[in-house]
């Protein structure tokens, strides 16, 4: 079963900056769960993506397109990646993201993909 692993932060989440000394260990942490994800064999895809700020939303209502700099709404977390996964099962998938490092200063949306037939 393929499960997206949505990864949401704060801006004052607390997690370390890029020029702090703490930010190192942080990303190794990505390296490491990332490594271990793609050993196993259940990593499909996974990025992280540039700042909210650089978004664009689109909009089609009544045949006309429009577009809105930045994100689709303010919110306290924005997206800033994610990880596609073939779990064996939930279990699996929530395992994974509990050892995402953002986890530890804001969420991981763990959300089945709907696969057509």
């Amino acid at each position: 079963m393929q499960y997206m692993l949505l990864i949401y932060n704060g801006k004052d989440s607390g997690q370390p900056a890029h020029d702090s000394p703490e930010f190192g260990p942080f990303m190794q942490g990505y390296m490491d769960v990332t490594a271990d994800m793609k050993e196993k064999g259940v990593m499909i895809a996974g990025d992280a993506l540039q700042d909210v700020e650089t978004a664009t939303t689109v909009r089609v209502r009544n045949g006309e397109t429009a577009t809105t700099d930045g994100p689709f709404a303010e919110t306290k977390e924005q997206l800033g990646g994610y990880y596609l996964l073939d779990c064996k099962d939930l279990d699996e998938a929530l395992a994974y993201a509990a050892r995402i490092p953002t986890a530890a200063y804001g969420s991981v949306e763990v959300r089945p993909v709907m696969i057509w037939d």
